[in-house]
């Protein structure tokens, strides 16, 4: 009781003191002329086409630019919007894709940081309130911007000490008080009754109550495309797989920016006044190009989320978890129709394919249980899919000690006028872009053609956000005659921009719905949007299946289901040889197994001991000799596709057939052999896995067998008995 009336005293103090200085803070920030968010200087629908990724080579190769920033994450996209915006000439270049690091690999948050205002208040910091305050800011003019692709999102904080009530409520009411005007809706207190009925599978015992907040969410991948599309459509020039390989200098200053398209291997020279460093985990490589001496300044971290299925979460309410085993907060919400749940925080090395690793997914996993009613078993087959983000915490090269690390972004101009924006977070991109182009203005006395030198994005509508309603999707169900859910999808995706994906959906042949034929069964993606996504500049099949869908992010196994025939639509529009659909095949699946999870995965359920009762082992050594028709001693692709020709009355392609082998072939020697089998439904009993075509195929093939049996027994009339 003293332990709990102590802790209480101890809150109570911090909380005073908190209001004292939000108090002080609040009367200092009138003072302060932070921006209003204003929808009402955003520019008219652009009418211009989107160039081709042709036409924006052509224009790197021929033309001279005012800044050319070299990194296609959401910090470089916002800087490219902000630099076309004032009327400079501008160019993007990405080695990779648009948002293929760190950018879509978040938490899919948009938010101010609770826990960065909680040091704030406890710290007495005003750097830490200074950078909520701007991030609040920040997520309201995101929210404002692309309504399409982002929404207010509640989030409860499970609280199982009453001691904690009144602690938790006061920091979540400062967090309102912060935002101000910017408050997307107002947090509450639930008792335990009310908690559990918002959100049932929370574990009861000892639970008081909760506490929401709001935050916002987004589709991290799209938002990063949206803002460099909006930047092509208003003039600049973008291009994604164009690799920096050097840096050219005139009397010191850099001059050029040498490339390479990576499509074709081409390299070139690019004539620029200024060059913009924003490549994230990457940005030490590139500030080396310019001097090969300089100290590096990036601490890498690796965050790790998993995917779940839907049943995890309520479809409107994330979790937070304050306080895990090692101190790192962890979230657990739902998106897109399934719960993602992370992150894990450890030091890692910068690589460009980052892999989520067994370890980190078991302890996120564990962290879930904790908070879950015994009633849902967390199971490590339900992990769909894993991926790793690097995030890049940055130690600031303006301050003489550069040891400890920067708690928000950095802006750095070098000796020879490179300017590197490194660190920050998702929702203060567009801040970020702003700060970055003033101070390439500043180095390089740029001078815009339209005598514009503000930044003009606070407020800028993004691409597809024009026209868009929260009802737009009726509208396409009723003109196009597309699935309801299709319909949703593709407006909450591209906004007032899905009627010219509906415009190319293909005809189902079906009744109903007329147009949208799935890539997946389970998912509303729909053959149009990989022919619309190369005209968003999608160029490999990864960049299709991560980040024109989120196929991959949401279910790896679906989305190499989904790859062939993805791979074919992009060959007609793109023009691949079958060579090269064969290369992008393995491209994508080496990418769906290593970097989205799915080796990991696999992995898990090959070290589950055989768990079998005697009579389960018969079972299945009876159903695998059913298929082994030949008693061969293991099945063959061509068992398999004898089974399911049997079962579906249709010839199965090829590629269907390796993927089921593929699904259970652990030794890859291109058969099935008992004891895979046997360590297969191991698995699937142990939860380890929960889906096997092969497993359920075995099934059919033996209710298959014993209807025959039946059918072979003598009648009663015919063998003798009777009168």
């Amino acid at each position: 009781m003293a332990g709990k009336l102590g802790k209480l005293a101890v809150g109570g103090l911090a909380g005073t003191a908190g209001a004292g200085l939000a108090t002080y803070l609040l009367l200092k920030d009138q003072s302060e002329n932070w921006p209003a968010v204003n929808a009402q200087k955003a520019t008219p629908k652009p009418k211009k086409a989107l160039p081709s990724r042709a036409d924006q080579i052509k224009s790197l190769q021929t033309e001279q630019f005012d800044v050319v920033i070299i990194g296609g994450g959401a910090t470089g996209a916002g800087c490219a919007l902000d630099a076309t915006t004032r009327g400079l000439k501008t160019a993007l270049i990405e080695a990779d894709d648009f948002a293929s690091g760190t950018s879509s690999k978040s938490t899919k948050l948009i938010h101010g940081g609770v826990r960065y205002l909680q040091k704030a208040i406890m710290q007495l910091d005003y750097d830490q309130y200074k950078m909520v305050k701007e991030a609040l800011h920040e997520r309201a003019a995101m929210l404002e911007q692309a309504p399409h692709l982002a929404h207010p999102l509640p989030i409860m904080l499970p609280v199982y000490k009453w001691w904690q009530v009144p602690y938790f409520w006061f920091g979540i009411k400062m967090y309102d008080v912060v935002a101000g005007s910017k408050t997307l809706k107002n947090s509450y207190y639930l008792s335990k009754k009310n908690a559990l009925e918002l959100f049932p599978m929370l574990k009861g015992n000892a639970l008081c109550g909760g506490i929401v907040y709001y935050d916002g969410q987004q589709d991290d991948a799209r938002m990063n495309l949206c803002i460099a599309v909006t930047a092509a459509r208003l003039g600049a020039t973008v291009a994604n797989h164009v690799k920096v390989t050097s840096l050219t200098k005139e009397k010191g200053k850099v001059c050029a920016v040498t490339c390479r398209d990576e499509m074709t291997g081409q390299t070139w020279s690019i004539p620029t006044k200024c060059a913009i460093n924003a490549t994230g985990p990457f940005t030490d490589s590139i500030r080396k190009m310019d001097n090969p001496q300089v100290k590096e300044i990036c601490s890498p971290s690796s965050g790790v989320h998993i995917t779940l299925p839907g049943y995890y979460s309520p479809e409107q309410m994330g979790l937070l978890d304050p306080s895990t085993s090692d101190g790192r907060v962890i979230f657990f919400l739902p998106w897109q129709k399934h719960t993602i749940a992370g992150t894990t925080d450890l030091p890692c090395q910068v690589t460009q394919n980052p892999k989520p690793t067994e370890d980190e997914i078991m302890f996120i996993l564990e962290e879930v249980k904790n908070y879950l009613n015994p009633d849902v078993e967390v199971r490590r087959g339900d992990v769909l899919s894993a991926w790793s983000g690097i995030r890049p915490l940055v130690s600031d090269p303006n301050k003489p000690d550069t040891q400890s690390l920067a708690r928000n972004h950095i802006v750095h101009v070098s000796d020879s006028n490179l300017v590197t924006i490194a660190g920050g977070k998702w929702t203060t991109y567009r801040a970020m872009a702003e700060e970055t182009i003033d101070a390439a203005i500043a180095a390089c006395n740029l001078q815009s053609k339209c005598k514009v030198l503000e930044s003009q994005t606070d407020g800028l509508l993004l691409e597809g956000a024009h026209e868009w309603t929260p009802t737009m999707y009726i509208r396409l169900v009723q003109d196009f005659g597309l699935e309801c859910e299709v319909a949703q999808h593709l407006a909450k995706s591209y906004g007032d921009r899905a009627f010219s994906v509906a415009k190319i959906a293909s005809l189902t042949g079906k009744r109903w719905p007329i147009i949208g034929r799935k890539l997946h069964p389970e998912f509303p993606y729909i053959d149009a949007e990989v022919r619309y996504g190369c005209r968003e500049y999608a160029m490999t099949a990864i960049d299709m299946i991560a980040r024109r869908v989120r196929l991959a992010f949401l279910n790896v196994q679906a989305a190499q289901e989904a790859l062939p025939d993805v791979i074919a639509i992009m060959a007609e529009e793109l023009g691949w040889s079958e060579e090269e659909q064969k290369r992008q095949s393995k491209l994508a699946t080496e990418f769906l197994q290593n970097e989205m999870g799915q080796n990991v995965n696999r992995a898990s359920r090959d070290k589950i001991p055989i768990n079998l009762s005697k009579e389960e082992i018969q079972l299945y050594i009876k159903r695998f000799q059913i298929i082994d028709k030949d008693r061969k001693g293991y099945v063959s692709i061509n068992d398999i596709r004898r089974s399911l020709k049997q079962h579906d009355n249709r010839e199965v392609p090829g590629e269907e057939l390796h993927e089921i082998l593929k699904e259970i072939d652990t030794n890859r020697n291109g058969q099935v052999e008992l004891d895979e089998y046997l360590q297969m439904m191991s698995a699937i009993k142990s939860g380890h896995v929960t889906y096997s075509r092969f497993a359920r195929m075995a099934e059919l093939e033996e209710q298959k067998h014993e209807k025959d049996q039946l059918k072979k027994k003598i009648p009663v009339e015919r063998s003798g008995g009777g009168l």
